[in-house]
Parts: structure tokens; sequence; C-alpha cells
């Protein structure tokens, strides 16, 4: 198959999820990876195969997350360089940690993500799931699935779990939308490339920080808020990253995930009428859902070394960008890996990265989906698209602004 276009890097590649993925396949049938030369980006190993993925995941030790973590236009990262020192700007999360930061940071909530935590949420979820899956009966059989499901589902749940007001989740919502459609036209603030968005957010936070450290509750917040590391206190840029980062993160990806599911049922009704025969297989749909939607599209790592990666010399100092919907798509890791099967087994994606950095809350994320997609299941009779799905502009972390579907309940 002839490579029509080696863009699979840009915003705007990812607005054409069929043909984004068309081109992955291409590319991996050439090599397994690819030195990239593409403006505005500085030059990188694209690695496109599942187990290239998970060697480098699993060895972070070689492949480190600082300091060039995501492709960001070269002119915009010299700005974010000459005004904080780091490509990361004032921001340092988990995401951009290295050991030992990255565990020490880690651990501060491991425990509030494990599923004992989380096990007291599930009737919660099943309630919101319900109200949420109910709702749809009173949009009159059509809705834009992304806005009366996909977004304000995971976003309840996520302020809750946090401790914040309720009457604050739509300056959550804003917020996180500009900052990770800080390449989309229709979400962006601003040329900034989100470090004004990430100022807004660390002002938000700041006031609950302060209110927390005076009165720690029973929530996550409190528990960012007064964590130490080796006795010490995190610093105030820290802290305000880790909350920024769980309230970010801890929807948006959920939300994409729900809006692709959504979108891949309604394409494929035989598949759906599956998934409502066998409501046991739910948790298989799940992780075919996460395999399809892939939420967040790459990240970077650099050599520590000299090293060799898929036969290919790789210097110290040279990055490399894990694309993980091509690598969960990929041929070698996957039986039929275009076909949406809500029963597949042995779905070993890397839609929650790998490793060290393996996505703190995906239990989180697979008990709400479970709830969500057993409501629906249960109440929704039929499902197909009213329009054109529409993706946002990004690279990075993302999935559909809008889902037309019509339904019968």
């Amino acid at each position: 198959m002839a490579v029509l276009s080696k863009d699979v890097f840009s915003p705007a590649a990812y607005t054409d999820d069929v043909e984004v993925a068309r081109r992955f396949k291409a590319m991996r049938a050439e090599a397994p990876i690819h030195y990239i030369e593409q403006e505005p980006y500085r030059p990188f190993w694209a690695v496109l195969r599942n187990s290239d993925i998970k060697q480098i995941e699993r060895d972070n030790k070689t492949w480190l997350a600082q300091p060039r973590q995501t492709l960001i236009p070269r002119d915009i990262e010299d700005a974010i360089i000459a005004q904080y020192g780091v490509r990361t700007g004032p921001v340092r999360t988990l995401l951009d940690m290295d050991e030992p930061d990255h565990r020490q940071h880690r651990n501060l909530t491991q425990s509030w993500f494990h599923s004992r935590f989380l096990e007291s949420l599930k009737d919660r979820m099943a309630t919101l799931a319900k109200d949420t899956v109910d709702h749809l009966a009173a949009q009159g059989g059509a809705c834009d699935f992304i806005e009366q499901v996909a977004t304000p589902y995971p976003l309840i749940m996520i302020t809750s779990i946090l401790g914040l007001p309720d009457s604050d989740a739509q300056l959550v919502l804003r917020l996180t939308q500009e900052l990770f459609g800080a390449q989309d036209p229709d979400l962006q603030r601003s040329g900034q490339y989100g470090q004004d968005v990430a100022m807004e957010f660390f002002g938000y936070l700041a006031g609950i920080v302060a209110e927390r450290r005076k009165e720690p509750r029973e929530d996550l917040m409190s528990v960012v808020a007064n964590a130490q590391i080796d006795g010490a206190p995190l610093t105030d840029m820290d802290t305000l990253s880790y909350g920024m980062l769980l309230a970010a993160a801890g929807h948006d990806t959920t939300s994409s995930s729900v809006g692709v599911g959504m979108m891949q049922l309604a394409r494929h009704p035989e598949e759906f009428a599956k998934m409502q025969a066998n409501p046991e297989i739910i948790p298989l749909t799940i992780q075919e859902i996460f395999r399809w939607a892939t939420p967040v599209r790459h990240f970077l790592r650099t050599a520590s070394c000299d090293t060799v990666l898929a036969g290919q010399a790789i210097k110290a100092g040279e990055s490399v960008c894990l694309m993980f919907l091509s690598g969960n798509r990929d041929e070698e890791a996957f039986e039929d890996p275009d076909v949406f099967r809500v029963d597949r087994e042995n779905n070993r994606h890397v839609a929650f990265g790998y490793g060290a950095h393996h996505c703190l809350g995906r239990i989180l994320a697979e008990m709400e989906m479970e709830a969500l997609f057993r409501e629906i299941a249960a109440q929704v009779e039929s499902v197909e698209l009213a329009g054109t799905p529409e993706w946002v502009k990004t690279n990075h972390t993302g999935g559909l602004k809008h889902l037309p579907i019509r339904y019968r309940m």
C-alpha cells in the first residue's frame, strides 16, 4: 500500500479517524519505527508497534519523560522555554516526572484509586449512570451525545471525588476543554498553547487548596493539598499541578472514550445487539472501546543513553514518540485490529499507557464506563448516527466534540 501521507502527527490528522488509522497501517507495513522531520516540530522517531511501545514504557531508566513530553511546535516550545526554563512551562505533573520523583508523587494518591476505595463509589456510579441514561428519554429520541451524556457523566464523578462544589463543574469543564483543546480553533483560548489556561486553573485550585489545608475533608483534594514527601510538603506549583491533572484528565479521557464507544455502537448495530443480548460481555466491550478511542494519542520519551530499538540505533538525547493509536491497531498484537468487536478477548491495548506511567485512574474509568454502558444496554433499544461525528482537532488528548445520534428507548 502506498503511503499517500505520513502525517499522523498534526492536530488536523486526527479529525478523520478512518484516514489516520489507514496512514498508521501503511506506515507499519513500511517499518516499525520512522524518523520524522515534519514542521513545525523538532525531529523525533515515531514508534508504531504495540510491543515496542511497551518495551519503552517498561524501561524508564533508558527512556525518560523529561525533557520532552509532547509534540509542541518549535516556536511555541522555544517561547515556553525562554519564559519558564522548561518545555512544560509552570506545570509539573506525574506525566512529566522521572524516578524517583514520579514514584514518590504517584504514591501520594495511588490508594485513592485502588479498587477497595472505589468499591464505595459503585452505588453512586450506578445511580448517576441510570439518571444519565434516563435523561436521554427526555430528549425526544435525538441528541448530541457528547453534550448530553459523554461530557457531564464523568465530570460529575471526578468533581465529586475531588470534593469540588457542584457549581464549579462548568468552570472545570471549560478550563479542561481549553487546556486539552489548545490546538482546536473552536476550543482554544489563545496562541499560548494552554499556558494561560493552566494559570487560570492554578488560580482556581489555589483557593480550594487553601481551604483544604485549613479544614481538611474526606476528599481527594484534601489529600493533595496536605501531601508530604519525606516529611516536607509539596511546593505550591507541584500541588496545583497535581490538582489540575486530577481535575482535567480525571474526566476528559473517560468522556472521550464514552463518546467514541457510542459512535462505534451506532456504526455497528450488530455489535450493539450482541452487547444487549449478553450483558456479561460488557467488561470486554469497555476494553474494546478504550482500544478504539485511545484518547491520549502520543507521549514522547527521550533516550538517556545510546540504545537500539527494533533494530534501529537511537542516540542519547534523541526522542521517540509513542503512537498509542497505532499500537492499538497493530496487526501483530490484535486479530482483525480494524474490526470493532464487543466481545474481543485478550485485549492488551495501550490506551492507558504502560509500565511506570500506566494511568493512575484506570480502574475508576473502567468502573464508570461499565456502569454507564450497562444502563445503555438495558434501556436503549437502538441507536444510529444522525449526522457526521466531529473530532477535536488535537494530536495529544481528545475525542469527539459532537456526536449527533437518533435512538429509541
